[in-house]
């Protein structure tokens, strides 16, 4: 039988962790950029349809999928369809570690600009071209980029071999708190710059026509998609430690919006910041352009110098990323340790293993910006592959049993309709436009050249990397099956409270 003793101390417990794992630096420095590039009130209310239909529903299937059988995203897939879908539950556990590998990069990225903050590198003085600089410098010293890859992956992996509820939930109860604490400190600071209700109209603006332009909807979508960790698999493995008798639909509405509320709060607070304190509106249309570092550690870094107390104001902005990046890259170390687990490996044997690993495969990503914008672009659309397989499972399991038996317990806290089978059955569909979208995306940007395998991103590399990945997780997929231990039974549920 597979190795689990461990469960969630409290269900708020269990909730801090998962709303951890769906903010991420996506929402504070992609969600803001997003937003105001697709009109701002009408992305805001196509996302918040997205919520309900594609990132909801599928948390609901993912909690399904752990409260069941009890096991990481292997043998979930084994037990819930089948031995032969084992080899969808490893793609889900590959693409999440892929992600591991540089996200970890990217909170060491975080940490870096908190130290700059605390020692005063940010004044009045520091212009565009100072804080290009810094950043520029900063990315290509390996030995630094490695470095605080490095703390990152040493914070994290301490908290998960602590266990679930001494590491992971002790951590969160602490650093979700304090996430939003510093978000509203930052808000509150960013509103009363003058000029900054300009940065609120401009991110609530209500000009409902657009919503007629499907390339907000695509936007709205995948934004969804990759900020609440829908189909992630993370879910999944934070289920395997939940009571027998928690809410699935309860818990899954507060994540959703938890994350939306967390994406909010950073969007009135750097939207308000770039509007008050760029020098012209050119100037505040090229930070909103310059992609999610440049916003981040070139423009917002020059614009916090601009005010009184600025390096304050980036300390607290650069420790909420940290956070925020930390309580996500928590989860993607536990997938991996979790199926290790699963295989019969103690935690700490298992932490060890994933951490380390993780180290050296991250390596890449902190020597080089463009691997690790490769890497993004290509697991990143993995991801929604990843949701499309929880659908598959969930579909083929069953949709009213799964509804009418594991979502509308008798503990649920309010009873899930219809309108949820009806939101996966149309996941495919969601999956196949979204997709779709972006592949066009990508053959527009390399018109001649879309084919090549090593172009950062061509469809051809995520074609490339997705070929080895399936050819490794079917050729293992037997293999994998029978090494897993034995999850829950009707007759075990392993309940625990």
């Amino acid at each position: 039988m597979s190795k689990n003793n461990e469960q969630w101390g409290s269900r708020w417990g269990f909730i801090l962790a998962a709303i951890g794992m769906a903010i991420g630096t996506g929402n504070i420095w992609r969600f803001p950029r997003v937003a105001a590039a697709n009109g701002g009130g009408p992305f805001i209310i196509a996302w918040t349809i997205a919520m309900f239909v594609w990132a909801i529903p599928l948390l609901m299937g993912e909690m399904v999928m752990g409260k069941k059988t009890r096991l990481g995203t292997i043998g979930a897939f084994r037990d819930f369809v089948g031995k032969k879908y084992t080899w969808m539950g490893t793609w889900i556990a590959a693409v999440c570690l892929g992600i591991m590998f540089y996200y970890s990069v990217v909170m060491g990225w975080c940490v870096k600009y908190f130290t700059l903050a605390l020692t005063g590198t940010f004044n009045a003085e520091t212009n565009t071209e100072a804080t290009t600089a810094i950043w520029n410098t900063f990315t290509t010293t390996p030995w630094q980029t490695i470095l605080f890859h490095l703390i990152s992956m040493a914070i994290a992996g301490f908290i998960i071999y602590k266990g679930v509820t001494a590491g992971i939930e002790k951590a969160c109860k602490i650093m979700i708190p304090a996430l939003f604490t510093l978000l509203v400190v930052a808000v509150i600071r960013a509103l009363t710059l003058p000029g900054a209700l300009q940065g609120l109209e401009y991110l609530f603006s209500p000009k409902l026509e657009m919503l007629k332009d499907p390339t907000i909807w695509l936007h709205a979508f995948t934004q969804s998609a990759w900020s609440t960790g829908a189909g992630w698999g993370f879910i999944i493995t934070y289920a395997v430690y939940a009571s027998y008798k928690e809410d699935i639909a309860g818990n899954c509405m507060i994540m959703g919006f938890g994350d939306h509320i967390g994406a909010l709060i950073a969007g009135m607070t750097v939207l308000p910041a770039i509007f008050a304190l760029s020098p012209t509106p050119e100037f505040a249309s090229e930070a909103l352009a310059s992609g999610n570092t440049g916003i981040t550690f070139i423009y917002l870094a020059q614009l916090f110098g601009k005010m009184p107390l600025g390096n304050v104001l980036a300390a607290v902005f650069f420790l909420a990323m940290a956070i925020a990046a930390l309580s996500s890259l928590l989860p993607m170390i536990e997938v991996g340790v979790r199926n290790f687990m699963d295989a019969g490996m103690s935690r700490e044997k298992a932490t060890k293993f994933v951490v380390v690993t993780g180290f050296i495969l991250g390596i890449p990503s902190a020597y080089s910006l463009n691997f690790l914008d490769n890497q993004d672009w290509v697991w990143g659309v993995g991801l929604l592959v990843s949701g499309l397989f929880v659908a598959f499972a969930l579909i083929k399991f069953g949709l009213e049993n799964a509804r009418t038996k594991w979502i509308n317990t008798e503990w649920a806290d309010f009873k899930t309709g219809k309108w949820w089978n009806v939101c996966i059955m149309l996941f495919p569909l969601f999956f196949v436009a979204v997709t779709g979208w972006w592949f066009l995306q990508a053959l527009e940007w390399y018109p001649g050249n879309w084919w090549h395998p090593f172009e950062t991103f061509s469809p051809g590399t995520i074609i490339f990397q997705f070929a080895i990945l399936l050819i490794g997780a079917l050729l293992t997929n037997n293999w994998l099956a029978s090494k897993i231990g034995v999850g829950a039974t009707e007759l075990y549920p392993i309940d625990n409270k």
